[in-house]
């Protein structure tokens, strides 16, 4: 059957579910904060920040604008038309790969849309293609193949140098893309099940000969769209951009199991310019993970993490945090801005991880915003657990922590106060505490900060003395 000829425009993100300060006002006093302290060279790309909204007709407080795909196809059909069985039990594999590539040579460069309609479509991993819209309607459910023949193994990652759970190489992920343009993964809340618990019994069994497949993965692309789905039981990392550009990641649900090991929700890898918002995720790890790399292969590619909004996530996981810096950082990680975020019954709302062998910097980092309930420790920054890529790493690469800001906070029935360790070597300094009031500690009320250095200014209980400001308000931390 031939495509239907009409030409498709992708829903504009729904607008913002409750006030917020603008972010452009938000961002212009930010952006004069990093002018102030960055270490950093002037030339920091701040404005990227800034401008890609306005240009949109988006509203100031959505970052999606950073998405500058074409967003319309030139042809449309739906994955029936090749062969596709909506049962739950027919393999569809075959028909999703037909799917692909045909329409790509139907479209003539014009971008094309696949559609899923209602059905549970059980399918092994299949690559996307540029000017590509997966589109999966309300009651479409894409099942993961139980089937690991179905999840081909792939090249480790350059900046990881093998698998991050194996060595040598690694399972694709269910959705996969590399080397693209303009792709888009939505629909009205249709879902994508990894039907993650063969993978995760494997982990917990020990017999898992080969690392775990992402739910999505897209390497090396620009323009990506991911928004209005819910995503269930990743064996591994739900979605992971690397070595991306222009990336907007809006309105999902994620979910797994809270016991579900590695099912980290959205993990931007050594990508820039990358916009996360009105997220509600439960996962067995971090909620939102920034990375850059592993050790020395990611200190060798040299792909930095910088230009990062997360903003308006939501969600709870009992053993990590709902944002997390690292540990894989190797590359470096820069300019982000992490606001509006709610956790709750979890190990940390936001975590800085490092480790001795990491490299890398973290810096230009912005937590403002932050409301949580029941967490163990609120802000954290934490060595290292001896997790190496191999023996070849470099013992005397410590990694660069700096120019971090946290404004803002509430916390009411935490466990204790921040920890806060600098890897055993390094020093970290230009850390801001300002506006943190954490209620109804259970346990420990004293701050523990070892060789962690900055200002607080209106922090309950009284921070460490590493960040007593002896009543003075610099220009660069205190209230101006």
């Amino acid at each position: 059957m031939a495509p239907h000829a009409t030409v498709q425009s992708e829903p504009m993100p729904r607008p913002c579910s409750r006030p917020a300060v603008p972010l452009a006002a938000f961002l212009l006093l930010l952006a004069s904060s990093y002018l102030a302290v960055t270490r950093l060279p002037a030339a920091a790309p701040l404005a990227s920040l800034i401008a890609p909204s306005a240009g949109r007709g988006s509203a100031v407080d959505s970052c999606a604008g950073f998405y500058r795909g074409a967003g319309r196809r030139a042809v449309t059909a739906s994955v029936e038309e090749f062969g596709g069985v909506g049962d739950g039990v027919t393999s569809n594999t075959a028909a999703f790969r037909r799917a692909v590539a045909a329409l790509d040579d139907r479209a003539g460069g014009g971008g094309s849309r696949l559609e899923v309609p209602p059905g549970r479509w059980l399918t092994g991993s299949f690559n996307l293609t540029s000017r590509f819209t997966l589109f999966l309607h309300h009651g479409a459910i894409i099942l993961g193949s139980q089937d690991p023949e179905d999840w081909p193994l792939i090249a480790p990652l350059p900046s990881y140098g093998r698998g991050r759970e194996r060595l040598g190489p690694r399972h694709i992920s269910l959705i996969h893309g590399q080397d693209l343009d303009d792709v888009v993964i939505t629909g009205s809340n249709g879902t994508i099940d990894g039907q993650g618990r063969m993978w995760w019994e494997q982990w917990w069994n020990k017999t898992l000969n080969h690392t775990r497949g992402h739910l999505i993965e897209l390497v090396n692309s620009t323009n990506v769209m991911i928004s209005n789905v819910t995503l269930r039981n990743s064996p591994f990392w739900t979605v992971h951009p690397v070595y991306c550009r222009n990336v907007v990641i809006k309105d999902l649900t994620i979910l797994a199991p809270l016991n579900a090991p590695n099912t980290d929700g959205i993990d931007p890898d050594s990508s820039s310019e990358v916009c996360v918002e009105d997220c509600y995720i439960e996962s067995g790890d971090d909620l939102v993970a920034v990375k850059s790399g592993w050790d020395q292969y990611g200190i060798s590619v040299g792909k930095p993490s910088s230009n990062i909004i997360i903003q308006r996530v939501s969600g709870t996981t009992p053993t990590c945090s709902g944002v997390g810096f690292g540990s894989e950082m190797s590359g470096g990680i820069s300019n982000v801005l992490v606001r509006d975020l709610h956790i709750w019954n979890s190990a940390s709302a936001v975590r800085f991880k490092t480790d001795v062998g990491r490299g890398g910097y973290i810096t230009n980092i912005t937590i403002a915003n932050v409301t949580m309930e029941k967490v163990k420790v609120p802000i954290r920054f934490s060595r290292g657990s001896n997790d190496h890529s191999d023996d070849r790493y470099d013992r005397s690469a410590l990694p660069t922590i700096s120019d971090i800001h946290i404004v803002d906070i509430v916390g009411v029935d935490v466990q204790r106060a921040p920890m806060l360790e600098a890897v055993h070597g390094a020093v970290y300094d230009g850390i801001c505490f300002r506006n943190v009031s954490l209620r109804a500690i259970k346990h420990q009320v004293v701050w523990h900060c070892e060789s962690v250095y900055g200002e607080a200014h209106e922090v309950f209980p009284a921070p460490c003395e590493e960040l007593r400001n002896n009543g003075s308000s610099s220009s660069w931390c205190g209230l101006r």
